[in-house]
Protein backbone atom coordinates (compact mmCIF):
# COMPACT_ATOMS: atom_id res chain seq x y z
CA UNK A 1 0.00 0.00 0.00
CA UNK A 2 1.54 3.47 -0.77
CA UNK A 3 2.06 5.90 1.93
CA UNK A 4 -0.15 8.85 2.03
CA UNK A 5 1.85 11.18 3.35
CA UNK A 6 4.51 11.35 0.69
CA UNK A 7 6.57 12.81 3.18
CA UNK A 8 7.66 13.42 6.64
CA UNK A 9 7.53 15.79 8.76
CA UNK A 10 9.99 19.02 8.41
CA UNK A 11 10.19 18.60 4.82
CA UNK A 12 8.69 20.63 2.20
CA UNK A 13 6.26 18.29 1.21
CA UNK A 14 5.28 16.88 4.18
CA UNK A 15 1.76 18.55 2.59
CA UNK A 16 1.42 16.87 -0.64
CA UNK A 17 -0.79 13.92 0.64
CA UNK A 18 -1.17 10.66 -1.50
CA UNK A 19 0.63 11.82 -4.80
CA UNK A 20 4.38 9.62 -4.03
CA UNK A 21 4.86 9.78 -7.79
CA UNK A 22 4.37 13.72 -8.49
CA UNK A 23 6.40 14.18 -5.00
CA UNK A 24 9.42 12.05 -5.96
CA UNK A 25 9.62 13.75 -9.82
CA UNK A 26 9.35 17.47 -8.23
CA UNK A 27 12.09 16.21 -6.08
CA UNK A 28 14.58 14.91 -8.69
CA UNK A 29 13.14 17.99 -10.54
CA UNK A 30 14.63 20.48 -7.63
CA UNK A 31 18.49 18.92 -8.17
CA UNK A 32 18.40 20.74 -12.00
CA UNK A 33 15.42 22.98 -12.72
CA UNK A 34 14.14 23.95 -16.39
CA UNK A 35 12.56 27.09 -16.87
CA UNK A 36 9.07 25.71 -16.57
CA UNK A 37 6.34 22.64 -15.33
CA UNK A 38 3.14 22.27 -15.81
CA UNK A 39 0.58 20.39 -13.37
CA UNK A 40 -1.87 19.27 -14.70
CA UNK A 41 -4.95 17.78 -12.91
CA UNK A 42 -8.60 18.56 -11.25
CA UNK A 43 -8.87 21.02 -8.39
CA UNK A 44 -8.58 19.42 -5.17
CA UNK A 45 -6.45 16.09 -6.27
CA UNK A 46 -3.34 17.79 -4.96
CA UNK A 47 -1.52 20.19 -8.04
CA UNK A 48 -1.73 23.17 -5.71
CA UNK A 49 0.03 21.47 -2.87
CA UNK A 50 2.78 20.19 -4.84
CA UNK A 51 3.22 23.53 -6.46
CA UNK A 52 3.48 25.16 -3.07
CA UNK A 53 5.81 22.57 -2.04
CA UNK A 54 8.03 22.87 -4.91
CA UNK A 55 8.28 26.29 -5.05
CA UNK A 56 9.69 25.90 -1.02
CA UNK A 57 12.02 23.40 -2.64
CA UNK A 58 13.29 25.49 -5.16
CA UNK A 59 13.85 28.55 -3.03
CA UNK A 60 15.40 26.46 -0.25
CA UNK A 61 19.41 26.28 0.17
CA UNK A 62 19.04 22.68 1.16
CA UNK A 63 15.89 21.90 -1.52
CA UNK A 64 13.28 21.63 0.53
CA UNK A 65 14.20 21.44 4.59
CA UNK A 66 10.70 22.54 5.55
CA UNK A 67 11.95 24.54 7.93
CA UNK A 68 14.43 27.28 7.38
CA UNK A 69 13.18 31.27 6.58
CA UNK A 70 12.32 30.08 3.00
CA UNK A 71 10.39 26.94 3.09
CA UNK A 72 8.36 28.41 6.36
CA UNK A 73 7.68 31.71 4.06
CA UNK A 74 7.28 29.87 0.78
CA UNK A 75 4.98 27.26 2.47
CA UNK A 76 2.90 29.99 3.83
CA UNK A 77 2.69 31.69 0.79
CA UNK A 78 4.60 34.90 1.81
CA UNK A 79 8.04 34.54 0.34
CA UNK A 80 8.65 37.54 -2.09
CA UNK A 81 10.68 34.82 -4.64
CA UNK A 82 7.47 33.10 -4.23
CA UNK A 83 5.06 34.30 -6.09
CA UNK A 84 1.42 32.62 -7.54
CA UNK A 85 -1.01 34.52 -9.87
CA UNK A 86 -4.29 33.52 -10.15
CA UNK A 87 -6.76 35.39 -12.54
CA UNK A 88 -9.51 37.19 -11.53
CA UNK A 89 -12.26 37.08 -14.40
CA UNK A 90 -13.94 34.04 -16.00
CA UNK A 91 -10.62 33.93 -18.64
CA UNK A 92 -7.52 35.76 -18.85
CA UNK A 93 -7.72 39.08 -19.83
CA UNK A 94 -4.60 41.31 -21.74
CA UNK A 95 -3.94 42.80 -18.13
CA UNK A 96 -3.49 39.10 -16.68
CA UNK A 97 -0.78 38.34 -19.32
CA UNK A 98 1.03 41.92 -18.96
CA UNK A 99 0.91 41.15 -15.37
CA UNK A 100 2.42 37.74 -15.65
CA UNK A 101 5.10 39.25 -17.73
CA UNK A 102 6.22 42.09 -15.83
CA UNK A 103 6.14 39.27 -12.91
CA UNK A 104 7.98 37.18 -14.82
CA UNK A 105 10.94 40.05 -16.23
CA UNK A 106 11.19 41.11 -12.34
CA UNK A 107 14.91 40.61 -10.63
CA UNK A 108 14.28 38.38 -7.52
CA UNK A 109 14.12 39.85 -4.28
CA UNK A 110 16.45 37.81 -2.30
CA UNK A 111 17.87 35.07 -3.78
CA UNK A 112 19.17 34.48 -7.45
CA UNK A 113 16.02 32.57 -8.13
CA UNK A 114 11.75 33.41 -8.58
CA UNK A 115 9.39 30.87 -8.90
CA UNK A 116 6.16 31.96 -10.54
CA UNK A 117 2.93 30.23 -10.31
CA UNK A 118 0.17 30.61 -12.39
CA UNK A 119 -3.03 29.18 -11.25
CA UNK A 120 -6.48 27.85 -13.12
CA UNK A 121 -4.44 28.34 -16.75
CA UNK A 122 -7.35 26.33 -18.28
CA UNK A 123 -9.14 29.98 -18.12
CA UNK A 124 -6.28 30.60 -20.72
CA UNK A 125 -8.31 31.07 -23.90
CA UNK A 126 -7.04 34.14 -25.97
CA UNK A 127 -3.94 34.96 -23.73
CA UNK A 128 -1.68 31.86 -24.76
CA UNK A 129 -0.19 34.02 -27.74
CA UNK A 130 0.85 36.72 -25.57
CA UNK A 131 2.24 34.44 -22.82
CA UNK A 132 4.33 31.83 -25.28
CA UNK A 133 7.66 33.58 -25.52
CA UNK A 134 7.86 34.58 -21.64
CA UNK A 135 6.91 30.82 -20.60
CA UNK A 136 9.27 29.46 -23.17
CA UNK A 137 12.27 31.87 -23.09
CA UNK A 138 11.62 33.52 -19.53
CA UNK A 139 14.78 34.69 -17.51
CA UNK A 140 17.31 32.16 -16.21
CA UNK A 141 16.34 33.59 -12.51
CA UNK A 142 12.57 32.52 -13.40
CA UNK A 143 10.91 29.45 -13.12
CA UNK A 144 7.33 29.00 -13.55
CA UNK A 145 4.66 26.27 -12.51
CA UNK A 146 1.68 26.07 -14.84
CA UNK A 147 -1.26 24.70 -12.99
CA UNK A 148 -4.38 23.32 -15.00
CA UNK A 149 -7.56 21.58 -14.42
CA UNK A 150 -7.46 20.35 -17.95
CA UNK A 151 -5.79 20.68 -21.12
CA UNK A 152 -7.79 23.20 -23.22
CA UNK A 153 -6.51 23.67 -26.88
CA UNK A 154 -5.62 27.15 -26.04
CA UNK A 155 -3.09 25.58 -23.37
CA UNK A 156 -1.83 22.98 -25.76
CA UNK A 157 1.00 25.17 -27.62
CA UNK A 158 2.32 25.98 -23.68
CA UNK A 159 2.16 23.02 -22.12
CA UNK A 160 4.47 21.73 -25.25
CA UNK A 161 6.95 24.10 -23.65
CA UNK A 162 6.48 22.52 -19.99
CA UNK A 163 7.87 19.30 -18.77
CA UNK A 164 4.42 17.61 -17.82
CA UNK A 165 3.36 15.91 -14.64
CA UNK A 166 -0.47 14.82 -14.44
CA UNK A 167 -1.53 14.78 -11.19
CA UNK A 168 -4.62 12.09 -10.83
CA UNK A 169 -7.57 11.90 -8.68
CA UNK A 170 -7.03 10.54 -5.77
CA UNK A 171 -8.64 7.39 -5.01
CA UNK A 172 -11.09 7.16 -3.04
CA UNK A 173 -9.67 4.52 -0.73
CA UNK A 174 -6.62 7.09 -0.17
CA UNK A 175 -8.86 9.88 0.42
CA UNK A 176 -10.90 8.16 3.51
CA UNK A 177 -7.50 6.88 4.50
CA UNK A 178 -6.31 10.34 5.14
CA UNK A 179 -9.26 11.28 6.65
CA UNK A 180 -9.36 9.03 9.18
CA UNK A 181 -5.69 9.66 10.10
CA UNK A 182 -6.76 13.27 10.60
CA UNK A 183 -9.47 12.01 12.83
CA UNK A 184 -13.08 11.81 11.12
CA UNK A 185 -15.10 8.52 11.97
CA UNK A 186 -14.56 5.68 9.60
CA UNK A 187 -18.02 5.94 8.77
CA UNK A 188 -18.42 9.41 7.77
CA UNK A 189 -15.10 9.05 5.73
CA UNK A 190 -15.95 6.50 3.45
CA UNK A 191 -18.63 8.39 2.46
CA UNK A 192 -17.07 11.43 2.29
CA UNK A 193 -14.36 10.04 0.14
CA UNK A 194 -16.86 8.24 -2.38
CA UNK A 195 -18.18 12.07 -2.70
CA UNK A 196 -14.80 13.66 -3.06
CA UNK A 197 -14.58 12.89 -7.08
CA UNK A 198 -11.16 12.64 -6.16
CA UNK A 199 -10.09 15.72 -4.24
CA UNK A 200 -9.11 15.86 -0.92
CA UNK A 201 -9.98 19.51 -0.26
CA UNK A 202 -14.21 18.60 -1.13
CA UNK A 203 -13.47 15.25 1.29
CA UNK A 204 -12.17 17.59 4.36
CA UNK A 205 -14.86 20.06 3.52
CA UNK A 206 -17.53 16.86 2.96
CA UNK A 207 -16.43 15.14 6.42
CA UNK A 208 -17.65 18.51 8.54
CA UNK A 209 -20.57 18.58 6.78
CA UNK A 210 -23.50 16.30 8.77
CA UNK A 211 -26.13 16.34 5.49
CA UNK A 212 -23.81 14.36 3.20
CA UNK A 213 -25.24 11.40 4.15
CA UNK A 214 -29.04 12.70 3.50
CA UNK A 215 -27.58 14.33 0.14
CA UNK A 216 -26.26 10.70 -0.96
CA UNK A 217 -29.38 8.82 0.01
CA UNK A 218 -31.75 11.22 -2.03
CA UNK A 219 -30.05 11.02 -5.05
CA UNK A 220 -29.99 6.81 -4.36
CA UNK A 221 -33.69 7.37 -4.44
CA UNK A 222 -34.12 8.86 -7.37
CA UNK A 223 -34.76 6.41 -9.78
CA UNK A 224 -37.90 4.88 -7.83
CA UNK A 225 -39.29 7.97 -7.86
CA UNK A 226 -39.34 8.45 -11.35
CA UNK A 227 -42.91 7.64 -13.08
CA UNK A 228 -41.98 8.66 -16.98
CA UNK A 229 -43.82 12.00 -15.93
CA UNK A 230 -42.41 15.30 -16.37
CA UNK A 231 -44.33 16.56 -13.41
CA UNK A 232 -42.31 14.07 -11.10
CA UNK A 233 -39.02 15.12 -12.93
CA UNK A 234 -39.52 18.84 -11.93
CA UNK A 235 -40.26 17.82 -8.38
CA UNK A 236 -37.55 15.71 -7.87
CA UNK A 237 -35.14 18.50 -9.92
CA UNK A 238 -36.67 20.95 -7.38
CA UNK A 239 -35.41 19.25 -4.77
CA UNK A 240 -31.63 18.20 -6.01
CA UNK A 241 -31.04 21.31 -6.36
CA UNK A 242 -32.24 23.21 -2.83
CA UNK A 243 -29.72 20.33 -1.91
CA UNK A 244 -27.25 21.28 -3.75
CA UNK A 245 -27.86 24.84 -2.88
CA UNK A 246 -27.78 23.97 0.85
CA UNK A 247 -24.85 21.85 0.91
CA UNK A 248 -22.55 24.91 0.19
CA UNK A 249 -23.38 26.03 3.67
CA UNK A 250 -19.83 24.88 5.10
CA UNK A 251 -17.80 26.47 2.28
CA UNK A 252 -20.21 29.72 2.88
CA UNK A 253 -19.02 30.17 6.36
CA UNK A 254 -15.73 29.44 5.71
CA UNK A 255 -15.54 31.82 2.89
CA UNK A 256 -17.21 34.26 5.69
CA UNK A 257 -14.36 34.22 7.83
CA UNK A 258 -12.30 34.84 5.43
CA UNK A 259 -13.94 37.83 4.42
CA UNK A 260 -14.27 39.07 7.85
CA UNK A 261 -10.56 38.40 8.47
CA UNK A 262 -9.81 40.81 5.30
CA UNK A 263 -12.07 43.24 6.58
CA UNK A 264 -9.93 43.40 9.97
CA UNK A 265 -6.88 43.90 8.13
CA UNK A 266 -8.56 46.58 5.85
CA UNK A 267 -9.57 48.50 8.87
CA UNK A 268 -6.06 47.80 10.30
CA UNK A 269 -3.93 49.06 7.75
CA UNK A 270 -5.77 50.28 4.81
CA UNK A 271 -8.08 49.22 1.39
CA UNK A 272 -4.82 49.28 -0.82
CA UNK A 273 -3.16 46.12 -1.66
CA UNK A 274 -5.96 44.09 0.61
CA UNK A 275 -6.60 41.93 -2.45
CA UNK A 276 -10.10 42.11 -2.03
CA UNK A 277 -11.30 41.95 -5.40
CA UNK A 278 -9.07 38.75 -5.75
CA UNK A 279 -11.14 37.37 -3.12
CA UNK A 280 -14.32 37.90 -3.84
CA UNK A 281 -13.53 36.25 -7.18
CA UNK A 282 -11.96 33.36 -5.60
CA UNK A 283 -15.34 32.80 -3.68
CA UNK A 284 -17.30 33.22 -6.44
CA UNK A 285 -14.86 30.12 -8.70
CA UNK A 286 -15.19 28.25 -5.62
CA UNK A 287 -18.69 27.92 -4.91
CA UNK A 288 -19.04 27.37 -8.81
CA UNK A 289 -16.52 24.84 -8.51
CA UNK A 290 -18.76 23.53 -5.38
CA UNK A 291 -21.99 23.54 -7.24
CA UNK A 292 -20.77 21.72 -10.15
CA UNK A 293 -18.96 19.14 -7.57
CA UNK A 294 -22.06 18.66 -5.97
CA UNK A 295 -23.84 17.66 -9.35
CA UNK A 296 -20.51 14.69 -10.21
CA UNK A 297 -21.50 13.14 -6.79
CA UNK A 298 -24.73 13.35 -7.82
CA UNK A 299 -24.88 11.96 -11.04
CA UNK A 300 -22.62 9.47 -10.37
CA UNK A 301 -24.55 7.93 -7.20
CA UNK A 302 -27.09 7.52 -9.16
CA UNK A 303 -25.13 5.46 -11.76
CA UNK A 304 -23.82 3.78 -9.30
CA UNK A 305 -27.77 2.91 -9.04
CA UNK A 306 -28.46 1.96 -12.14
CA UNK A 307 -24.78 0.22 -12.58
CA UNK A 308 -26.00 -2.20 -9.52
CA UNK A 309 -29.52 -2.60 -11.10
CA UNK A 310 -27.89 -4.32 -14.26
CA UNK A 311 -25.49 -6.51 -12.38
CA UNK A 312 -28.96 -7.36 -10.68
CA UNK A 313 -30.74 -7.90 -14.38
CA UNK A 314 -33.79 -5.85 -12.36
CA UNK A 315 -35.05 -3.32 -14.86
CA UNK A 316 -34.69 -3.41 -18.85
CA UNK A 317 -31.15 -3.42 -19.36
CA UNK A 318 -31.86 -1.87 -22.86
CA UNK A 319 -33.05 1.06 -20.83
CA UNK A 320 -30.71 1.02 -18.48
CA UNK A 321 -27.95 1.10 -20.35
CA UNK A 322 -29.13 4.32 -22.43
CA UNK A 323 -29.80 6.06 -18.99
CA UNK A 324 -26.17 5.58 -18.03
CA UNK A 325 -25.02 7.01 -21.47
CA UNK A 326 -26.93 9.95 -20.44
CA UNK A 327 -25.71 10.66 -17.21
CA UNK A 328 -22.28 10.13 -18.17
CA UNK A 329 -22.53 13.25 -20.74
CA UNK A 330 -24.65 14.94 -18.23
CA UNK A 331 -21.30 14.41 -16.11
CA UNK A 332 -18.99 15.73 -18.96
CA UNK A 333 -21.45 18.73 -19.58
CA UNK A 334 -20.81 20.66 -16.50
CA UNK A 335 -17.21 21.71 -17.62
CA UNK A 336 -19.66 24.25 -19.56
CA UNK A 337 -21.36 25.63 -17.17
CA UNK A 338 -25.41 24.90 -17.84
CA UNK A 339 -28.34 25.39 -17.02
CA UNK A 340 -28.59 23.26 -13.83
CA UNK A 341 -32.29 23.01 -13.68
CA UNK A 342 -31.98 21.78 -17.43
CA UNK A 343 -29.67 19.84 -17.41
CA UNK A 344 -30.64 17.84 -14.47
CA UNK A 345 -34.46 18.01 -16.58
CA UNK A 346 -32.76 16.40 -19.58
CA UNK A 347 -30.81 13.33 -17.82
CA UNK A 348 -34.03 12.48 -15.64
CA UNK A 349 -36.25 12.47 -18.62
CA UNK A 350 -34.13 9.81 -19.89
CA UNK A 351 -33.90 7.32 -17.07
CA UNK A 352 -35.86 4.74 -15.88
CA UNK A 353 -37.80 3.99 -13.34
CA UNK A 354 -36.47 1.52 -10.69
CA UNK A 355 -38.18 -1.00 -8.08
CA UNK A 356 -37.50 0.15 -4.49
Amino acid sequence: MADTTASTAGDAFAGVLGQDRIVADLRAAVVAPVHAYLLLGPAGAGARAAAVAFTAALLCPDGGCGHCRDCRLALAGEHPDGLTYVPQGAFLQRADADEIIRLALRSPNEGNRKVLVLADMHRIQNAGPMLLKTIEEPPESTVFVVLADTLPPELVTIASRCVRLNVPPLPAATIERILVDEGAAPDLAAVAAGAAVGSLERARLLVADPGVLRRRDAWAHVPRRLDGSGAAVAVIVEELRSMVEAAAEPLASRQAAEASALEERVAAYGERGSGRRRLEEGHRRELRRHRADELRFGLATLAGRYRDALVAGSGDAVAIVAGLRAIDRAAEGLVRNPNEALLLQAVLLRLPPLPA
